[in-house]
């Protein structure tokens, strides 16, 4: 018996099955504080773009709700949009109502004008109480109207 229809599903756990499909949960995020610190390669490395490392505070709203702090690195040019970050955020809240907290990690590279080699994942065994046990993966974009969304594709046990 074919199970290639379960693809065209929506996302849910498919029971009765030894295929399971992630979960999503969407929402909305705003950068609360955005704190660049004084860490810079030590010893120091000339390059093309100024390396540094920022702190960052994040509040979520929506299926993911709660509060983030993150470690954000990057190599960056100010001037002309052109660049890479890493960011390592440790998540406490909920996603569709589970509560709990976990870390995520996340990476991109912009030319200026777009965002490309986009990296987003849970960090395994990183989750607390509703969240133990969590794992998968996720993104971000950014509306035109500057709203910033993320959403993670996980699974739970």
């Amino acid at each position: 018996m074919s199970l290639d229809h379960l693809d065209r599903l929506p996302d849910v756990w498919l029971l009765g099955t030894d295929k399971i499909r992630p979960m999503r949960a969407a929402g909305t995020f705003t950068v609360k504080t955005f704190a660049p610190t004084e860490l810079v390669p030590d010893p120091p490395v000339t390059t093309g773009l100024p390396v540094g490392v920022a702190k960052m505070e994040k509040q979520f709203e929506g299926e993911v709700a709660g509060r983030s702090a993150t470690l954000f690195t990057f190599a960056f040019d100010q001037t002309t949009g052109v660049g890479t970050y890493l960011a390592m955020e440790s998540f406490e809240g909920s996603l569709q109502g589970r509560q709990g907290a976990f870390n995520f990690v996340h990476s991109a590279t912009t030319s200026g004008t777009d965002r490309t080699d986009e990296y987003f994942l849970i960090v395994p065994s990183s989750g607390t109480a509703e969240l133990a046990g969590i794992s998968g993966a996720g993104g971000m974009t950014i509306d035109a109207d500057g709203t910033h969304r993320i959403w993670f594709d996980y699974q739970i046990g």
